[in-house]
């Protein structure tokens, strides 16, 4: 049959796809700027008629009903990798499940390729060969594809046209709903002046020529313009930002320098401003890969600098590393933290940078605590970290003994809490 009257035969409307599911399906949807929003806010329509679906996600960006709506419990459950605003306020009512992972484990290694049902994922419109693109990400989508049961598509002709492992053909998908909403952007983060002291020292870390895994956020942003005067910067992260088209825009990202796809902005989602996914657009210098392959540390290392550069929630003075929890209460996930900490410390010249604040909580508590909040996941551990940054300085923790860390992390902890880290090394005996 042609593609075009494939694509005919296996339109619906959206409460058509919705129809397919089930009571005790599972089922998985795309991720991050790629969550299919027209399906998740007509999803808890069909809350009356089912029990126990589980809706697999990483963390919803919008909010929707059936994630904060009390009527959801026991009839559809988010079970996510990655807790978000929502989720987090509607905790207590014990709404939604949390599974720890680590992206470079796959889908296969989550233990879900047997158990499902559904994906539904948004894509790009088909061009004339049959193809729909997962344009913005293809964390785990790709693989769930191959082991789904069923295929939805959600088509959104706003989608840029991307290039990697991520296109879908038309003989794959089941059935197809067309979608105009407006992608989900976020606006760029203006960095503060505690932001650009923090970036100042992270720069100075990154030398010409290496490859760069970075997050979202007010530091990140101020290390990107610090990188303004770096050259021939490579990428190869889990995100790709509207930080890295803007240094690729000014010619410092070209990856001349990479030692694994050399020439090419590697990552498995992209989520920033409407001119990242504009520069995505058959641009054939940035390729989305499943996050099994950017987040697997043996290749991870294969780029030789490979710099690494993570936020925390708090650290500890031997240096381990909170980045999802808030004592015992998750907070968002692990993310790829771990994973290019690992990377990075096994490549050839490479680095893990944790860049974080000296306070938080509008500066009444400092981020650096001599043990962790009791309960606290330890997402780094102290092995995996070679240096720690806030506003105060550069603290190298690969090489350091104990007693050399806490004093390295003393000095750049804020002063109002120099004193209390220091009675608290020795009340724990940290030497």
């Amino acid at each position: 049959m042609d593609v075009k009257e494939l694509y005919r035969s296996k339109k619906v409307d959206v409460f058509a796809a919705l129809d397919k599911i089930q009571s005790n399906s599972v089922v998985w949807t795309s991720y991050n700027s790629m969550e299919p929003s027209l399906f998740l806010s007509q999803l808890h329509t069909i809350a009356p008629r089912v029990e126990n679906v589980l809706v697999r996600h990483a963390g919803v960006i919008r909010n929707y009903p059936f994630v904060t709506d009390p009527a959801m419990k026991g009839r559809i459950v988010p079970v996510t990798g990655f807790t978000d605003d929502y989720t987090r306020s509607v905790h207590d009512l014990k709404l939604a499940r949390f599974v720890p992972s680590h992206l470079h484990n796959g889908f296969v290694r989550s233990g879900m390729a047997d158990k499902l049902d559904v994906l539904v994922c948004m894509a790009s419109p088909m061009d004339d060969n049959g193809f729909f693109r997962l344009s913005l990400s293809v964390t785990s989508e790709m693989e769930a594809l191959a082991a789904a049961k069923m295929v939805i598509l959600e088509v959104n002709p706003h989608l840029p046209i991307t290039n990697g492992d991520n296109a879908v053909h038309i003989s794959d998908v089941d059935f197809l709903y067309e979608s105009s909403d407006p992608l989900i952007t976020l606006p760029d983060a203006e960095p503060g002046e505690i932001d650009m002291k923090i970036g100042g020292y992270v720069a100075g870390l990154v030398p010409d020529g290496a490859t760069i895994q970075l997050g979202i956020g007010n530091i990140p942003n101020a290390v990107a313009k610090f990188f303004m005067e770096k050259n021939d910067l490579g990428v190869h992260t889990e995100m790709i930002t509207s930080s890295m088209a803007h240094l690729a825009k000014a010619g410092v990202i070209n990856g001349k320098k990479k030692t694994l796809h050399r020439g090419k902005m590697i990552g498995n989602f992209a989520l920033g401003s409407q001119e990242l996914y504009d520069y995505m657009h058959e641009n054939p210098s940035v390729w989305l890969m499943p996050g099994r392959y950017t987040n697997d540390p043996f290749v991870i290392a294969q780029n030789n600098d490979m710099i690494s550069i993570n936020a925390a929630l708090q650290i500890d003075m031997v240096g381990q590393i909170c980045s999802e929890s808030i004592g015992t209460m998750q907070y968002s996930g692990s993310g790829g933290a771990l994973d290019f900490a690992m990377g990075a410390n096994h490549s050839k010249g490479g680095k893990s940078i944790i860049a974080v604040r000296s306070t938080v909580k509008r500066g009444t508590m400092s981020t650096i605590q001599p043990i962790l909040t009791p309960g606290s996941i330890v997402t780094i551990g102290r092995n995996d970290i070679d240096y720690i940054v806030t506003e105060y300085g550069i603290a190298r923790m690969k090489g350091a003994s104990i007693a050399e860390r806490v004093h390295a992390l003393i000095e750049i902890a804020h002063p109002d809490f120099r004193d209390e880290l220091r009675d608290g090394a020795e009340r724990y005996k940290l030497w």
